[in-house]
């Protein structure tokens, strides 16, 4: 298998993974502050990491040196987490999917200023037509509302998240130094812990953790092992070996996969014409995986 198939095949596990955070994210959303929860499901994840790592890998002493690079990464992950569920307080599952869609476009122009990785063409216009579904699903369908600018508040605090998630992918590979995807996602990982902490050390410390419904513990332990753990290595093992606008058109399916995990938990569907903005995503997906001449 190819080093580039196995980065699709790791972002194609990695949506489908990401798109339960959604879901469990919005039932949690408003029982725990968003920074609070977070520094827990880091601890876990680092926890789980650096356990697997020390089992595999090892952690040696090099992977230490310059770890402002996990500080400088972590700031950026932890805001997109961070924000994403304060986001998910107000803004549907779906509608908040769709938003996280808008990442391949910024990654683009992200992974052009760091890595100076060209998008094609071809590649261009996938990005196009998956950002008008995205905007089709993000107004629910409504021409009037597209044509206001009628955007929600979470849509809007999710939007500045997935910005600091776009300038994260070309990050990790302009700051790694020959680390594995596992050792370096350890490190990120424990600097996002330390900085959620610090960002939430007054809700910490205000939580009364022992009375917090049981959709709040099931939700921490599914991001963090999950949607934190699983997801950051494969993020950082696909970053490592196709282009960042690549890695994050995956993003196009979380959607989709949005829409398996509402109905799975009898929450129905969106209108027909809201689907319709999601098949867009998909056409996108499908473009920029042709496109396999852009590396």
């Amino acid at each position: 298998m190819r080093q580039s198939t196995r980065g699709h095949l790791a972002m194609l596990i990695f949506s489908s993974l990401v798109a339960g955070s959604f879901s469990l994210g919005s039932l949690a959303a408003n029982e725990l502050a968003p920074a609070a929860l977070n520094a827990v499901r880091f601890a876990i994840a680092a926890a789980v990491l650096g356990a697997v790592a020390l089992a595999t890998t090892g952690l040696p002493r090099q992977m230490w040196q310059a770890p402002w690079r996990y500080l400088l990464l972590s700031g950026f992950f932890a805001s997109y987490f961070i924000l994403m569920f304060e986001g998910l307080k107000t803004a549907p599952p779906v509608s908040a999917a769709a938003v996280f869609t808008l990442t391949p476009i910024m990654s683009g122009l992200a992974g052009y200023v760091l890595l100076r990785q060209i998008t094609t063409r071809h590649m261009a216009t996938a990005l196009v037509i998956g950002g008008i579904g995205a905007l089709w699903v993000i107004f629910r369908a409504d021409l009037q509302a597209l044509l206001g600018f009628e955007v929600g508040r979470g849509e809007v605090i999710y939007f500045i998240g997935c910005a600091a998630h776009a300038v994260y992918t070309p990050m990790v590979r302009k700051l790694n130094r020959g680390e594995t995807a596992l050792q370096f996602s350890f490190g990120v990982t424990l600097a996002c812990c330390l900085v959620a902490t610090l960002w939430g050390w007054g809700d910490i410390v205000a939580t009364d953790w022992s009375a917090l419904p049981e959709i709040v513990w099931i939700t921490i332990l599914y991001v963090a092992i999950f949607a934190s753990a699983a997801t950051f290595v494969l993020l950082q093992f696909a970053a490592l070996r196709i282009p960042s606008a690549k890695v994050m058109a995956y993003t196009y399916l979380v959607p989709s996969w949005v829409l398996v995990w509402e109905v799975a938990l009898g929450h129905g569907v969106p209108q027909v014409l809201v689907l319709g903005g999601v098949a867009l995503t998909i056409v996108a997906l499908i473009m920029l995986l042709k496109d396999e001449g852009a590396g």
